[in-house]
This record gives C-alpha cells, sequence and structure tokens, in this order.
C-alpha cells in the first residue's frame, strides 16, 4: 500500500508556464541528442503513420487521437532526465531505458513489481479510445456525406458552409480533453517521482488544476499551440516540440506540488 496523505499544491501566477518552457530548453541542452531523440522517434513515427493510413480518415484520426492522448506517456523518459539534471546525475538513454522498464522489475517486497506508469498509460489509451467512438458517432450522424479519406472530411466538415459540424465537433473535443488535461497535468511526473498511487496523483493533478485554473489553461493552451504547431510543419517540429514540453512538464510539477513527505521512487525503477 502507498502512504496516503494530502499533496500540498501550490499557486502560481500566469507567468510560471513560460518560465517551465524556458527551463525545458536548459535541460535540452544539458542532455543533448538524448533529448532530441525522443522528438525524432516521435517524428519517424508520425510520418510512418502518414505514409500507412494517407487516405484512410478514420485510421489516421484514430492513430493520431491515441498519439497525442499518450503523449505524457511517451515523455516519461523527458522527465526522468529533467530529474537527473536537478540533482546533478548523468543523462543517458540507460536511464531513459530503465525507467521504461522498470514495470519489469522488482520494486520493495511490500510493492511488487511497479505497474502504475502502465496503469495510467492504460487508462489514457482508454479516454483516446472513448473520444474516437463518439467523434465517429458524431460525424457519422451528422455528416452529409460518410466521411472516408482526408479530403472529405476537409471538404463536408472543416470547410462546409452549410452546418456546425465542426464547432460542435471541436466543442466536444474540447470537453473531453478538458478532464483528460485536468487528470495528467502533474500526474505521471509525480508517479515518476515519488511513491504513490495513480488515483493520489490523479486527485493531486486534479486539485492542482483546479487551485490555478488561469495560469494551467494558459499552460493547456501553450502545449496544445505547439503541437499544433509541431503537426503542422510535417512533423519535423515535433524533433524540437516534445523534448520541450516534456522538460518542461517536469518543471510544472516541480513548481506545482510539494511531494517531499512521499517516499521517492529510485531512478531505476525500485
Amino acid at each position: 500500500m502507498y502512504k496516503q496523505i494530502t499533496i500540498p499544491v501550490k499557486t502560481i501566477d500566469i507567468h510560471q508556464p513560460m518560465r517551465w518552457l524556458v527551463l525545458g530548453w536548459r535541460d535540452i541542452g544539458r542532455c543533448g541528442w538524448v533529448s532530441f531523440a525522443h522528438g525524432l522517434v516521435l517524428c519517424v513515427f508520425g510520418l510512418l503513420l502518414m505514409g500507412l493510413a494517407r487516405n484512410q480518415f478514420w485510421l489516421l484520426a484514430g492513430a493520431f487521437s491515441g498519439f497525442l492522448v499518450v503523449a505524457p506517456v511517451l515523455a516519461t523518459g523527458l522527465y526522468a532526465l529533467s530529474r537527473a539534471v536537478e540533482r546533478g546525475e548523468k543523462t543517458s538513454w540507460r536511464l531513459v531505458l530503465h525507467t521504461w522498464l522498470s514495470w519489469r522489475r522488482h520494486g520493495s517486497a511490500r510493492d511488487g513489481k511497479d505497474w502504475r506508469l502502465v496503469q495510467f498509460g492504460l487508462l489514457l489509451g482508454l479516454a483516446g479510445t472513448g473520444w474516437m467512438l463518439t467523434s465517429a458517432a458524431l460525424i457519422t450522424l451528422l455528416s452529409p456525406v460518410p466521411i472516408e479519406k482526408p479530403l472529405d472530411f476537409l471538404r463536408f466538415v472543416v470547410l462546409a458552409r452549410d452546418n456546425w459540424l465542426f464547432e460542435i465537433w471541436l466543442g466536444l473535443g474540447g470537453l473531453m480533453a478538458a478532464p483528460m488535461f485536468a487528470s495528467s497535468a502533474i500526474a505521471l511526473p509525480l508517479l515518476l517521482d515519488r511513491r504513490v498511487s495513480v488515483l493520489q496523483a490523479v486527485v493531486t493533478s486534479w486539485h492542482t488544476v483546479l487551485a490555478n485554473p488561469v495560469p494551467m489553461a494558459w499552460w493547456a493552451a501553450l502545449i496544445m499551440g505547439f503541437s499544433l504547431l509541431g503537426l503542422c510543419s510535417a512533423l519535423l517540429g515535433l524533433i524540437a516540440v516534445i523534448p520541450m514540453l516534456g522538460h518542461a512538464s517536469w518543471h510544472a510539477y516541480r513548481e506545482l506540488v510539494d511531494a517531499s513527505a512521499l517516499p521517492e521512487r529510485a531512478p531505476h525503477g525500485n
């Protein structure tokens, strides 16, 4: 059992998210190619998806919806690198690999294998699947023609002048994205850093967002804006955007909560 205590949440001003981005760039400078490699891997993965599903709208939409939803999980290695930089420890692919494979090794005799990061990733994956099914149902019911290719979506949904389908679709996406952001804003860095349950990490993340609604809304907008910039640059921008946002998210966690009363999770996953 994990120690169940109330984790103190700090209040911040609206300028703090910009500071996190600056600190994220600082960490990239200290980690070098190990950071950029995260973005490069995701860029190549995205290009492969586009190549395989370029004429199949629903396959492409589903792949990228899932891709964006689990992005915080994919950035776990970046959180571990920022944690090492903070502690003056060596940063390398070995640390990243240990972080990714921590679920395979035993923790303490009491805790057994540490499945928390895997569990949280599965929860985000289920949320992404729910959004995809809801989105497909909405467009299938309200679109004037069947949507089969990306160009169909652009012509009959995005650029359509005779209905509000695109606006409804965006609104629904926002309603579903808000609780996912609130649940994951600081949950994964907290799970990586301390021995807390998934439920406690999610509740703490919600408390953080509710205590700082305007700064966290601005942070969510920055994440979305830079992510769109990366996607719209033929995915090449993701090479820099992903490590920047990943490292910045670690600093967001460090400046938003005080988890010092909780036992640490060792860098190698023990």
